[in-house]
């Protein structure tokens, strides 16, 4: 069974021009979280950035607010930039959210599509791998030990360190987020940790060459398949019909692909680009219900299937009554049509 959800970044309102101010912003996103939550999804994910059009530099403050009006989704970051972090107060943060939800609680690790907490935390870009490398490193040997012998390059050593608090889960879930490197794909195998597939671009089936070599790193290093996950992250947005759907995502789309191109060196986008991306194979997730659930499933054995389907929607900038109608969607029709599709 494929999990649904969705993963945000949240959106400062304000930011993008509207009245809505910072504070509000949080208010309305713990209002979609708590709605998901009714409407059935299965996770509920905050990315981390420090930038001001986002409000999730402190995701697991975030998440632990709507663990207070949520009863069974999952909570987890969606990405948590752990070459920017330390692994000690990390755990422990996601360690307590996971007491307060009695085992709700996950991590997706990664780099992070935006580089913007690497000088904030005075860190050098030129150690950016092995940051990352080392610091996961440290937080699994957190995960799997109460007490913790460590040395490394960033960090003060660790010698009988006994850290706490311990979560509810045996083993809280740390899922490895990758774009599209062959390293982070066998890492995520050789280490037998769950893979979240962020694709933002191009055709999703390309990456299977991809998953497939990270189930065989997983195997050959001795992991189980079923423990082998696969994760699908992916932009998109679910309307009443395509016509609808696309009529309300792609203005802020667009303006906000023009604006992180001109950060980039990318040219604007185009209406054939935005076709080929929304096209059958492409990554961008949306339409209406029945064409959404179709586009995962086929996305799902595109790559040989996965676990679990997020949809990332903030990136159009879109206002908060579109997002809980598109949530509303996701609980009432997508996740039933997958339903029924995953029988056959």
């Amino acid at each position: 069974m494929i999990e649904i959800g969705i993963d945000s970044f949240a959106t400062n309102f304000t930011a993008l021009g509207s009245k809505i101010n910072s504070s509000e912003s949080l208010r309305l996103l713990l209002q979609r979280i708590q709605f998901a939550d009714e409407k059935g999804l299965d996770v509920f994910g905050i990315g981390e950035h420090h930038r001001k059009e986002f409000l999730d530099s402190a995701p697991s403050v975030i998440l632990a607010a709507a663990a207070g009006t949520t009863q069974r989704i999952k909570l987890t970051s969606a990405v948590s930039v752990i070459g920017a972090d330390d692994p000690v107060r990390l755990f422990q943060n996601y360690a307590t959210l996971d007491l307060i939800t009695q085992g709700r609680a996950e991590i997706v690790v990664g780099r992070g599509s935006f580089v913007d907490a690497y000088p904030l935390f005075g860190l050098n870009l030129e150690d950016y791998d092995a940051l990352f490398a080392e610091k996961l490193d440290l937080l699994l040997q957190i995960r799997d030990n109460e007490t913790v012998n460590w040395n490394g390059r960033f960090r003060p050593a660790l010698k009988d360190q006994a850290i706490y608090p311990r979560p509810f889960q045996e083993k809280l879930p740390i899922w490895l987020g990758v774009g599209g490197t062959t390293q982070s794909f066998v890492r995520a195998g050789r280490l037998g940790l769950p893979l979240m597939v962020a694709v933002i671009g191009g055709e999703t089936h390309r990456f299977r060459p991809l998953v497939d070599l990270y189930r065989e790193s997983g195997l050959e290093a001795g992991h189980k398949l079923e423990d082998l996950k696969v994760g699908l992250h992916s932009t998109g947005f679910v309307g009443a019909t395509t016509s609808a759907s696309t009529k309300i995502f792609l203005p802020g789309y667009t303006k906000a692909m023009n604006n992180i191109g001109k950060e980039r060196g990318w040219g604007p986008l185009t209406q054939e680009h935005f076709e080929r991306e929304t096209s059958p194979l492409g990554a961008i997730v949306l339409g209406g219900p029945e064409e959404v659930a179709e586009k995962i499933i086929r996305h799902a054995k595109a790559l040989g299937g996965i676990n679990r389907f997020t949809f990332q929607m903030d990136v159009a900038n879109l206002e908060h009554e579109y997002l809980m109608e598109a949530i509303e969607l996701i609980g009432d029709k997508v996740i039933p049509i997958i339903r029924e599709m995953e029988k056959v």
